[in-house]
């Protein structure tokens, strides 16, 4: 690829940056945001306070990068959704998503906290969902369903109780649950 052509926008970050936000992650997510002093960050990660503010700039700065994180790993986890054409495909991959929280601890605790500062900062961030709100709408067009739209923000709405009722109590039956949307959805 000539070097016009690259994307400009591309970040890599260093080791210390990486520590940095999974440290922020995981203390915003246990203590709270607004109870997580950047100096607490720098112990907790083992790097200065300066370090944190010449990466990030401030508190407000690294949310931002770890909402931004979010982004790009949900980017990678509809990838595969966005780009089938084959309509029950595309459900049985969304409905994968679910699945995949089970066999990889790391990305469970990784979204689990992404929740939960999200409903702490109460930023959202739907706009990274459209894709597989699209993907889905298409889906569900091409199947027949009279509100193809609606019917993907339904799915949307559903599979994300799932995963926050998983992410809250111990005992709930995600298998069931993805059994039952796949009987609803005939794939």
């Amino acid at each position: 690829m000539a070097k016009s052509q690259q994307p400009k926008a591309i970040f890599i970050m260093t080791a210390k940056q990486e520590k940095i936000l999974k440290s922020a992650l995981e203390l915003f997510a246990k203590e709270g945001y607004k109870a997580t002093s950047t100096s607490k960050v720098a112990k907790h990660a083992g790097v200065s306070e300066g370090l944190i503010f010449r990466h990030f700039t401030n508190k407000e700065g690294l949310l931002d990068a770890i909402l931004k994180e979010g982004e790009e790993q949900a980017k990678l986890l509809f990838s595969d959704i966005v780009f089938e054409t084959e309509p029950k495909e595309v459900l049985r991959k969304a409905f994968a998503m679910l699945e995949n929280l089970q066999a990889n601890k790391a990305a469970l605790e990784f979204w689990k906290l992404q929740y939960k500062i999200k409903w702490e900062t109460e930023k959202y961030g739907e706009h990274k969902t459209e894709p597989l709100e699209l993907a889905l709408a298409s889906a569900f067009k091409k199947l027949g369903f009279a509100n193809p739209e609606q019917e993907a923000l339904f799915m949307l709405i559903i599979v994300d109780g799932i995963a926050m009722h998983y992410f809250l109590k111990q005992t709930f039956d995600l298998d069931a649950m993805i059994a039952l949307l796949k009987a609803k959805y005939e794939v």
